[in-house]
């Protein structure tokens, strides 16, 4: 069974905001999501910060490698202009912030740990010890609309996280399945697999399914799409498009 929310916004506000900021957050607010995917690694002194990319570029004017810079140089950097000028001067988040802000407004979390090459074991460890020790009572609890989901591409990150905090829950992502996967998700105690929906075939949605894990997909933009996925036994997608495939899309 698939106790977490359906549908979920990509990075925050998925195309209509800038990606993995609280403007993004808030957008997905506004436009009905109380779920929430997002990417979390680690700032030169270890502190986790919100962003996507290893380097700087992109998303945030510069050059370099996030690991360059501590989370206090980070946050000072505009992560907002790159998408549009209303966005300008919008900050580099510390998971710290988003995640305050996600309790504060009642939104489910899937934090994808996104170790940057090398940092696989500290990331993993960093990020859940931190939620752990700011999510203690919601996880004694045991309501997993309240406890965030951990999910990462590396089985290392996932395994520094199952050691520094087992009770947190964890997927295993998962680009092209490798045929090991559903082992190597077992291993880890993982809950779910989050697979990518462009080379998801309904025989692995079956694998699976029979597996007993939950299964996930990554971004579907097109409802026709979703509503296929959902046809396979699809427990639940994340999606860019918040404006076309609401948070009430799976029903």
């Amino acid at each position: 069974m698939w106790p977490y929310p359906k549908v979920v916004a990509h990075r925050g506000g998925g195309k209509l905001a800038p990606e993995n900021t609280l403007a993004g957050l808030r957008c997905g607010i506004e436009h009905g999501f109380h779920a929430v995917e997002f990417d979390v690694m680690l700032a030169r002194d270890d502190v986790p910060v919100v962003v996507h990319d290893p380097f700087l570029g992109r998303t945030i004017p510069g050059s370099g490698n996030i690991f360059d810079y501590d989370a206090a140089e980070l946050v000072t950097m505009d992560a907002g202009s790159w998408f549009a000028p209303r966005f300008k001067g919008e900050p580099v988040p510390l998971y710290t912030q988003f995640a305050d802000a996600c309790h504060e407004n009642g939104v489910w979390m899937n934090v994808e740990i996104k170790p940057a090459p090398g940092f696989e074991e500290a990331t993993g460890r960093v990020v859940a010890t931190l939620t752990q020790a700011m999510f203690g009572l919601q996880i004694a609890a045991d309501d997993p609309l309240e406890v965030p989901l951990f999910s990462s591409f590396s089985t290392v990150a996932l395994a520094a996280a199952q050691l520094a905090a087992p009770d947190i829950p964890r997927a295993l992502l998962v680009d092209d399945p490798p045929p090991d996967c559903l082992d190597q998700a077992i291993t880890l105690s993982a809950v779910a697999i989050h697979a990518n929906h462009k080379r998801l075939t309904r025989q692995f949605a079956r694998r699976v399914k029979d597996a007993g894990l939950g299964l996930f997909c990554y971004t579907v933009n097109d409802p026709v799409r979703a509503r296929e996925l959902l046809g396979w036994g699809v427990d639940a997608l994340c999606t860019d498009r918040i404006d076309i495939i609401g948070a009430d899309f799976a029903g």
